[in-house]
């Protein structure tokens, strides 16, 4: 009865990995980055913050190509309270662009809207502050909306597109799954699916971790 039970086991497990083999979705899955708050700064900005001529410090490089965790830190002023130690990431933007959490936005007393990278139009401002000065933004504070990176190969192997929404599914003890993922696709992007503190918690998720894609709940478009 035993050995009969494990067979069945054994057998739904290959089935399991048949079925996403053929269906073009890796079995290894798709690795968990988690984003703690974070700022991306403009030249402009640097210079007020940092000194004029200044250039950021790389201390450790991230896994999307060419992107760092700087040395450099700020403080975050909100009309309630502050969040220091907030680590900046390079390399330079075009625009100055804050990435908290929910929980984040409740210290310090605002409410960004859950928004995807540099759409910032209607978003709170904050005050920045840092060693040589301080950058009052009248926008620019996202709670960054779930996504994707994928590379071009890794595209064509889940059947998806760049700005598709797709549902990713989360095994462990807290399983569930997220909604209205959008999908990022560039050559140069590594494969990753960026969550937030907020959301990695609720999940039981840790960086390192993989998720996959629920193939039935995949839709085209941005």
């Amino acid at each position: 009865m035993e050995q009969q039970m494990i067979e069945q086991v054994v057998s739904q497990v290959l089935a399991e990995i048949y079925s996403r083999e053929k269906q073009g979705q890796p079995v290894d899955g798709i690795p968990v980055g988690i984003s703690n708050r974070h700022i991306h700064l403009s030249a402009e900005h640097i210079e007020q913050l940092f000194g004029k001529g200044y250039t950021l410090t790389p201390e450790k490089n991230l896994k999307q190509v060419g992107e760092y965790a700087a040395k450099e830190t700020l403080t975050l002023v909100g009309p309630k309270g502050a969040l220091r130690n907030v680590r900046v990431l390079g390399p330079v933007r075009k625009f100055t662009q804050v990435e908290i959490s929910r929980t984040d936005g409740f210290n310090l007393g605002i409410v960004p809207p859950i928004r995807d990278s540099g759409k910032l139009e209607d978003t709170p401002g904050i005050v920045l502050v840092g060693p040589k000065g301080g950058v009052s933004l009248n926008k620019g504070v996202i709670v960054a909306a779930r996504h994707i990176h994928m590379g071009v190969e890794d595209a064509h192997r889940y059947n998806v597109s760049d700005g598709d929404r797709v549902t990713i599914k989360i095994n462990g003890p807290r399983g569930g799954s997220f909604d209205n993922v959008l999908v990022r696709v560039n050559p140069n992007f590594r494969l990753e699916f960026h969550i937030d503190t907020d959301e990695a918690n609720a999940a039981a998720l840790k960086n390192g971790d993989t998720v996959s894609i629920d193939i039935r709940e995949q839709s085209c478009g941005a």
